[in-house]
């Protein structure tokens, strides 16, 4: 039997088939789980839909992490269709262009509330929604960057969210650890989805990588798929409030 056979895992933030959230998807569904996903608007369901229905999704749920309201009734649907939860895949992240060019200190309070808003508490929302559907354990996990140690041109505010959300992954992964739910964050190399567009340079960051990462290349949406997999199955039971570095090894690099 496959390690997710029958598992129930809902996926937050498949924006189309190049998202890091979609590799760890199909990972996951090539494992037997049962899927679910959300979509934020009208364009993005159109790419999300015909992906879910690819891997026989259960449930494809309209989900804005910005407000209790949506979040409440994506939960209800949950309810309805699985009566529990055993998997939560949290990969959703957001800031105005405008704060991820320029100089950090400009950042404005609206730009830094919703940066924060959708890229960390978003976490602490789901989080706190899928827990008393986790009843026989489970399993948290979202996405980071090392952006949230070291300073990236061009990442600005968007660093500082990821430094929010990797604190709030620790903080949970106590609360929950109680009822043998487990919180992780896989913070992978650059990869080239449609968020990643939206930082200026980014063409040149994944150059640099390839070159300087001890594997002499990037990762990729199946590799952080293939990670997912284990930290979600049986060999990172023992595994909680980490962050797990998936780069090609440039992270342990000095420079």
């Amino acid at each position: 039997m496959s390690s997710l056979a029958g598992k129930r895992a809902l996926v937050i933030g498949v924006a189309n088939e190049r998202s890091i959230a979609w590799g760890i998807a199909q990972a996951l569904a090539r494992e037997g789980a049962r899927m679910g996903f959300t979509f934020l608007g009208e364009a993005l369901e159109r790419r999300v839909r015909p992906l879910a229905e690819g891997v026989g999704a259960e449930i494809v749920a309209p989900c804005d992490v910005t407000e209790d309201a949506q979040i409440d009734a994506l939960f209800a649907e949950v309810d309805r269709v699985w009566g529990g939860l055993d998997v939560l895949i949290h990969a959703v992240a957001f800031a105005n262009r405008e704060d991820l060019s320029g100089r950090f200190v400009d950042t404005s309070r609206a730009g830094f509330h919703l940066a924060l808003d959708v890229s960390a508490y978003s976490l602490v929302a789901l989080t706190r929604a899928a827990l008393p559907r986790m009843t026989d354990g489970g399993t948290v996990l979202t996405l980071s960057f090392a952006g949230s140690e070291r300073v990236f041109p061009n990442y600005n505010v968007m660093g500082v969210a990821k430094a929010a959300l990797e604190s709030c992954v620790r903080y949970l992964a106590v609360e929950a650890g109680a009822t043998g739910v487990r919180v992780n964050a896989i913070s992978a190399g650059p990869i080239k989805t449609l968020s990643a567009a939206g930082i200026t340079g980014f063409r040149q960051m994944l150059h640099v990588a390839e070159e300087r990462a001890p594997l002499k290349r990037n990762v990729t949406t199946g590799d952080v798929g293939e990670l997912a997999l284990a930290l979600c199955g049986p060999a990172g039971a023992g595994l909680t409030g980490q962050v797990v570095y998936l780069d090609a090894g440039l992270s342990i690099l000095g420079v």
